[in-house]
């Protein structure tokens, strides 16, 4: 669990970052978790895998490959997911002056670390 917890303190030194989880694809429950004061771990959990596997069957329908990273942006911020292999998806919450292109990377690196 450790392994798990030093890659999401990376993801969330990123700047803006509020909260990084790693989540069960299938049934969206948190596995780890690094969150600020105020985040709800379940419910963005819950939030985030419903929207990936609903991106992802969407794309499939429409002869599209799965997304890379499924970024879903409001008002105040931004919820970011990225499939980790083994059933995983790291999640994160940035706010709205956080870099995103920055914050992809290191969901993503975070991933391929988890399946390499």
């Amino acid at each position: 669990m450790n392994a798990y917890r030093e890659l999401l303190d990376r993801v969330v030194q990123v700047r803006g970052m509020r909260a990084a989880m790693l989540v069960s694809e299938d049934d969206g429950l948190v596995v780890a978790e690094a969150l600020s004061e105020g985040v709800d771990g379940a419910s963005v959990a819950a939030l985030a895998a419903s929207l990936t596997l609903r991106i992802r069957r969407a794309a499939a329908s429409a002869g599209f490959a799965a997304p890379a990273v499924v970024q879903l942006r409001a008002e105040r911020g931004a919820l970011l997911t990225v499939q980790a292999g083994d059933g995983l998806l790291v999640v994160a919450i940035a706010d709205r002056e956080t870099n995103l292109g920055l914050a992809r990377l290191e969901l993503r690196e975070a991933a391929s670390r988890l399946v390499g």
